[in-house]
């Protein structure tokens, strides 16, 4: 394409700024081309694509008036003020300085602060005493020349510049610090010589209009603007729901292409359903508050027949077992949690659950809150999965046929069972998924079947129940190649943009 071609080929605002790109400095070219910043940027980015410009960014650290500094530089600083009245007085009872100088405590500590650093002041026996004559006192403080000079580029601040800043710093809202991104522009030869070109918007014709269709005199003579097919347009980004909710919804699909019906609950829950029909003992380590969120408010129990065999179970025992051999507390189950799984869903729908229609299946896709530390594997809110299949002849074997079957079916190939142990299950088992990209094996939840302590007393009877309740933002990881946990919530545009939903076969 020569000079010509490509001078037709520029939009108005292109051509508009084309005079001025030699002054390299994009507030120069909105003040000369009456552009805004937006519109003057987006031209300067069309003007690289055909060549006539270079551009690159730097981050610069901008230092600015804060509230304070704003305020001051409008209306004077409290020294200056503090100054004025010495001035006349040259000699201050502390206590009346700040009401004679309009300061408030905070505003005349800091005022005598800052003369007393520079020597302009002295206090003795409770008196403020000026150090200078009349005539010194007009001349600029540092501090006021630094405010009256702002904005400034950091790096550009002399060493003295640079202490003003600081002991402004040490005031209350000042002054402050911003990032900004500096635009560098350099024109290329073919650049220079789109600038000397004579081509000027007025001669070519931007769109069609009836106006122009109507008047021959409106495009007898003129060219239409060549349009560029080639240039790299913006990325258009439409609205989609968040990839982990997509993964949500793709987890319901599979536990009901097996036969599960969904349970809720609320995330609010009392002690009683999160831990104590759970068989947690009530002086279970899991149960502190460094581990469980607790609420200050307490819940109402329910029926008292389950009530009553609940608390059977843990200080009697059940089907020949010993329970925990302590007096159960009520007052402590009706405590209320942000359920620590999702297992605490489990034992309420069992409670309710009819024993004529079994066997049954039901699950639970739902966030679970942990007091743990943040790490690249762990999170104090997570998103946990739960299964569980009421079945008289249900045993061990079906549990772990049940378990690889779900996380075939979530992509995962290579997984393993490692004994266990929870206060609700027996016998346990860990499940472990290998991550490649770490080279380790994750664990991505617990399961079992259901001990006699909790289904009698839910129950009324020992009915064998599976249960299986993996962490499913451990499962997101590998399943969205992520590799730490804390990026799924992170909401960082660029990468929810990016993101596909997508499964494994």
């Amino acid at each position: 394409m020569d000079i010509k071609e490509l001078m037709e080929s520029l939009s108005p605002n292109e051509l508009k700024i084309l005079p001025f790109i030699e002054d390299k400095d994009v507030v120069s070219i909105c003040r000369k081309s009456n552009l805004d910043k937006t519109s003057v940027i987006r031209a300067l980015e069309f003007l690289k694509n055909k060549g006539i410009i270079d551009l690159s960014y730097e981050k610069k650290i901008i230092v600015d008036l804060d509230i304070n500094g704003i305020l001051y530089r409008k209306k004077e600083l409290p020294e200056r003020k503090l100054l004025d009245v010495l001035g006349e007085k040259r000699i201050l009872p502390l206590e009346e300085a700040g009401k004679l100088a309009k300061l408030s405590d905070e505003e005349l500590k800091a005022s005598i602060g800052s003369l007393k650093k520079k020597s302009l002041i002295d206090i003795k026996n409770k008196r403020i005493i000026l150090n200078l004559g009349a005539g010194t006192i007009s001349k600029k403080m540092p501090e006021e020349i630094f405010l009256e000079s702002l904005p400034l580029d950091y790096n550009s601040l002399s060493a003295d510049q640079i202490q003003v800043f600081k002991d402004l710093q040490k005031r209350k809202n000042m002054v402050r610090t911003k990032e900004e991104k500096a635009t560098k522009i350099s024109v290329t030869p073919l650049g220079k010589e789109a600038v000397n070109s004579k081509i000027k918007s007025s001669d070519l014709i931007e769109q069609v209009t009836p106006e122009i269709i109507k008047s021959e005199s409106l495009w007898r003579g003129k060219k239409f603007r060549r349009y560029d097919v080639l240039s790299q347009v913006p990325s258009i980004n439409g609205g989609k729901r968040h990839f982990v909710n997509q993964a949500a919804d793709y987890g319901r699909k599979i536990w009901t292409e097996m036969g599960f019906k969904e349970m809720t609950a609320n995330m609010l829950v009392s002690s009683f359903w999160n831990f104590d029909a759970l068989f947690t003992a009530q002086d279970h380590p899991v149960r502190e508050m460094q581990d469980t969120f607790f609420i200050n408010q307490k819940a109402e129990l329910p029926d008292k027949e389950i009530v009553k065999k609940v608390k059977e179970s843990h200080e009697q025992g059940v089907a020949g077992s010993r329970g925990w051999q302590y007096q159960w507390d009520e007052e402590e189950a009706k405590k209320m949690v942000l359920r620590t799984h999702t297992t605490s869903i489990s034992s309420q729908t069992l409670s309710r659950l009819d024993k004529n229609k079994l066997p049954q299946k039901f699950f639970a896709l739902g966030k679970c809150f942990r007091n743990e530390t943040v790490d690249w594997s762990h999170g104090f809110e997570f998103n946990q999965t739960e299964g569980i299949v009421v079945d008289r002849n249900a045993n061990f074997r079906h549990l772990l046929g049940y378990l690889k079957q779900f996380f075939k079916k979530m992509g995962f190939e290579n997984i393993r069972f490692r004994p266990g142990y929870f206060p609700y299950t027996e016998p346990s088992v860990e499940i472990d998924a290998w991550n490649e990209d770490k080279k380790v094996w994750l664990e991505i939840g617990g399961a079992g079947i259901f001990r006699p302590e909790v289904t009698i007393p839910l129950l009324g009877e020992q009915i064998p129940v599976l249960a299986w309740g993996p962490g499913f933002d451990r499962v997101l990881m590998d399943y969205y190649q992520i590799k730490d946990l804390r990026d799924l919530y992170k909401n960082d545009l660029a990468q929810l943009r990016k993101m596909k939903f997508w499964m494994k076969n």
